[in-house]
């Protein structure tokens, strides 16, 4: 028994620590590339204090309910995201903080109900870390889930294109432009994407034979 505790509590030591290590620097420009409702979130909201802070967590708290108690872990996650594409100087930072970023995604998606309104955003933000870790057919399996939820979000048509066009496949890269573009026919996004690999395709077609 004795042994027994001693193994408890030096497990919970060790996760105290690996939390302690984990909590996030808030570099002011990461933060300054999140979204507003971010620095009303648990945790940074001691960061950022402000005069109206408890007028805006109602304000957020009314509009994504129960959720937006976990919100912050989706920003601590884009904040991993910007800072494996944007600053980081080596490929294992870089893998690191993708790495972390899924998992922030991950604990808010376990956490809120399939209809929360930014569940899309999160399953493509996951999405894209998966993609930039060489583990597309994870990445397509989540960006699917976000179009069955919301069928006319037009990012993750755009992520799934891009990841095939990236691939070399640009036959179903062109099948899921057009589907976004079936539930979605304004997505500037996507039509653009749909010319631009029409444009190649006829340039491949139109050069002359060797």
């Amino acid at each position: 028994m004795l042994l027994f505790l001693r193994a408890a509590l030096a497990a919970s030591f060790l996760l105290a620590s690996a939390h302690a290590a984990a909590e996030p620097s808030y570099d002011p420009r990461e933060v300054r590339l999140l979204p507003a409702y971010c620095k009303s979130t648990q945790y940074f909201r001691e960061k950022f204090p402000r005069s109206d802070m408890a007028q805006e967590i109602a304000r957020w708290t009314e509009f994504m309910g129960g959720t937006f108690n976990h919100m912050h872990h989706y920003c601590w996650g884009l904040m991993d995201v910007y800072r494996a594409t944007l600053f980081d100087r080596d490929a294992q930072s870089r893998r690191h903080d993708l790495f972390a970023s899924i998992g922030e995604f991950d604990y808010v998606i376990k956490q809120a109900p399939d209809d929360f309104r930014y569940m899309p955003d999160i399953l493509t933000k996951k999405a894209e870390s998966l993609i930039l870790l060489d583990r597309g057919p994870e990445a397509v399996g989540e960006l699917r889930r976000a179009i069955d939820i919301k069928p006319s979000y037009s990012p993750a048509y755009a992520a799934l294109s891009d990841y095939y066009k990236d691939t070399g496949d640009p036959k179903r890269a062109r099948e899921w432009l057009q589907k976004g573009l079936e539930a979605s026919p304004d997505a500037k996004a996507l039509s653009r994407r749909l010319a631009e690999l029409n444009a190649a395709q006829r340039k491949k077609t139109s050069k002359p034979a060797d």
